[in-house]
């Protein structure tokens, strides 16, 4: 998992990430694309994840989060300790 020892675990991070606006029924725009997303973020493949369907084609896939959103909550949660 890309949390590292001493951080939150996968869940919390997870819920936090939710924070910033990667949560069910909103809009995001990530790799240069827009999406609707479709689901709360979940642990997937050693990282995290969100369900979204693309504006551009209406496709539904699991994307894979950025390990710099990661980081950057990981960060704020240690700032606000």
């Amino acid at each position: 998992m890309i949390t590292s020892p001493g951080s939150l675990p996968t869940s919390e991070v997870c819920a936090r990430i939710q924070q910033f606006g990667y949560s069910v029924s909103q809009s995001i725009r990530i790799y240069g694309e827009e999406f609707d997303v479709l689901s709360d973020p979940f642990p997937s493949d050693g990282g995290i994840a969100i369900e979204v369907r693309s504006k551009r084609t209406l496709q539904a896939r699991v994307l894979q989060l950025p390990a710099t959103i990661i980081h950057r909550v990981n960060e704020r949660i240690a700032r606000a300790a």
